[in-house]
């Protein structure tokens, strides 16, 4: 038997939200449809690697998921007395439509009536299908516990009444807010997950950035979506260069700036000088700024850094959040020595909301590291290697303890050494 990854590829996961959307369409009952959606792909996992994957991967999977719907439904409907809708069910005329119906439902999933964790949670098994297991692991709870959360979310929508569709411009420009935070979220944990033996989670970085396009097309003028596309675009292009064959996490300045994705920074920094020149200076649209920084510079040595601190002095004026604080101690190491970072950082060292974080203690070990003192860095790797929830970000900090292991000399490292993921920087 085929394993799962090798069956449920990239095709086959674009095809679960236009199945869902066709589904939601047809019958209108989002929380059942999701449901039979994820039994039809429980259905494939067995029929597919037994029988081969079949040519229309969208056909076969609506038919299974409408079966599984109907059954459902049909089952539970002498209970329920669901007479008139099970006896709607003998029309077979639910088809997958050429367009697709990714965004609205990605919209759907981010309904009004829902907590931000809620709608990610949901538009990462309804959109991206993600399994119920794979969406608790990302946010550290069970199983059981999710799929509570995930089912109150979807009745919740239908308690709402809501029809399936993108709405108007209006209505939509209104939840775009919303939608963005998924899309951010979604991207963040695909791109540096916070736990797992991996650096990064392909699908759900391929599937955020899609969505995203799907989003921006439909708000082509609206710069927060175009600083968010940018942003996501200029910050995969370094996927290439960022871990070694082995999969060992490799640091941005360190990287090896000709695997970069050229088309990927060529069209990200387009959106982003669209987002700054449409304003207003928004979050996104600075973060955005600060990533085309990056991406301009031909090596680690030539970044711009004095710009890059121009711009996060902006930033923690609108966004005086912990990570845009985290971000402009690195740039202030980079512009004006680690001493001075270190200075700053021992202000932010004690905003509760970064207590116990493995990337402050990371940072600071960068700062020591650079600044001479190497003990005191080697000591702050390790317990930041001991904090991290991810095996890469954890095998990167063992290495930096191992290179500074009882030296007294600078280890053969790039002088511009700094924590394992770029967020911050």
């Amino acid at each position: 038997m085929k394993p799962v990854d090798t069956i449920f590829d990239a095709n086959v996961r674009a095809s679960i939200p236009i199945v869902t959307a066709a589904l939601v369409s047809r019958f209108g009952n989002f929380a059942d449809c999701e449901d039979a959606v994820q039994e039809a792909l429980l259905d494939a996992t067995v029929t597919w690697a037994r029988e081969g994957r079949p040519r229309d991967v969208r056909g076969w999977l609506l038919t299974a998921a409408r079966r599984r719907y109907i059954d459902a439904v049909r089952s539970d409907a002498a209970r329920r007395g669901r007479e008139e809708r099970d006896a709607a069910l003998d029309r077979q005329d639910a088809e997958v439509r050429d367009e697709d119906d990714s965004l609205a439902l990605l919209v759907l999933c981010c309904h009004p009536a829902l907590q931000p964790q809620a709608q990610v949670a949901l538009t990462l098994r309804a959109v991206c299908g993600l399994s119920t297991a794979q969406v608790a692991a990302a946010y550290y709870v069970s199983e059981a516990t999710m799929a509570q959360r995930i089912t109150r979310a979807k009745r919740a929508i239908d308690a709402d009444g809501r029809r399936f569709g993108l709405p108007g411009a209006a209505e939509l420009e209104g939840r775009a807010g919303s939608v963005r935070t998924a899309l951010y979220l979604m991207f963040n944990e695909g791109y540096a997950p916070r736990d797992g033996g991996s650096a990064v989670h392909a699908e759900l970085v391929t599937e955020s950035i899609r969505l995203t396009r799907l989003l921006h097309a439909a708000l082509p003028r609206d710069a927060e979506t175009m600083a968010l596309l940018a942003l996501m675009l200029l910050t995969d292009a370094r996927t290439g260069a960022r871990s070694d064959a082995e999969g060992a996490l490799i640091a941005l300045p360190d990287q090896d700036r000709a695997l970069w994705d050229r088309n990927e920074l060529s069209e990200g920094r387009r959106h982003a000088a669209a987002a700054l020149a449409a304003g207003p200076a928004s979050p996104l649209v600075i973060e955005a700024g600060i990533a085309a920084v990056h991406a301009a510079a031909a090596d680690a040595g030539s970044t711009d850094w004095r710009q890059i601190l121009a711009l996060y002095d902006v930033l923690v004026r609108v966004d005086d959040g912990p990570a845009a604080r985290l971000g402009r101690v690195v740039a202030v190491g980079m512009a004006d020595g680690p001493l001075a970072g270190l200075a700053e950082l021992s202000e932010l060292e004690a905003d509760p909301r970064l207590a116990g974080s493995h990337r402050v203690l990371s940072v600071k070990a960068a700062l020591l590291e650079r600044s001479g003192a190497f003990d005191a860095a080697r000591a702050a790797y390790a317990e930041a290697r001991d904090r991290a929830g991810n095996d890469a970000e954890r095998a990167w900090l063992a290495h930096r303890v191992e290179q500074l292991g009882g030296s007294t000399a600078p280890p053969q490292a790039s002088p511009q050494t700094s924590q394992p993921t770029e967020r911050e920087g």
